[in-house]
């Protein structure tokens, strides 16, 4: 459903999941007073999906052991890890590795940005944030692993302007 409830139209009739390739998906919905709003959705199909588990970005803390959230393929197929580039002693921004190989012979790799830093602060809620336009944004809050304040700044927000914004902690 849209985000007033309206009932959503899926055109997938050209998406041919036995042929390799790159397909779009289209998406309407019609408002109550005659607004139409689509979107798209570009699918891919080949190599695994890989959904990874857990937070990206993973933050953790200097010093402390990574505990590897993991990953797992739409088909079952076996998900190899790479975080050998990873030093939890040294404060900075990494890149941990997954890939998977279909039956076909497809791979798929994904990655996930470790940040290990000084301090961990963990936001609530999901990320990334949707909200309506032209309602008033109510972040779900963040904690601090220390037990410090967190402050919260949303004043690159713009809720009457469609748009991708950033929330600084």
């Amino acid at each position: 459903t849209a985000d007033d409830g309206e009932s959503v139209t899926i055109d997938s009739s050209n998406v041919d999941t036995s042929t390799p390739g790159t397909y779009t998906v289209y998406y309407s919905a019609t408002a109550t007073n005659g607004d139409i709003g689509y979107a798209t959705r570009t699918v891919v199909v080949g190599a695994p999906v890989i959904t990874l588990n857990g937070n990206n970005p993973y933050y953790t803390q200097k010093d402390a052991s990574y505990s590897e959230p993991g990953a797992t393929s739409d088909g079952g197929e076996t998900v190899t890890i790479d975080s050998s580039a990873l030093d939890t002693n040294v404060v900075g921004s990494y890149t941990v590795t997954y890939s998977a190989t279909g039956s076909n012979g497809q791979t798929r790799i994904t990655t996930r940005s470790v940040i290990v830093d000084e301090r961990v602060i963990t936001l609530t809620g999901i990320e990334p944030q949707y909200v309506k336009q032209g309602t008033t944004y109510v972040d779900p809050g963040a904690t601090s692993d220390n037990g410090s304040t967190v402050t919260i700044d949303t004043s690159a927000l713009d809720m009457n302007t469609l748009g991708t914004y950033t929330v600084t902690y």
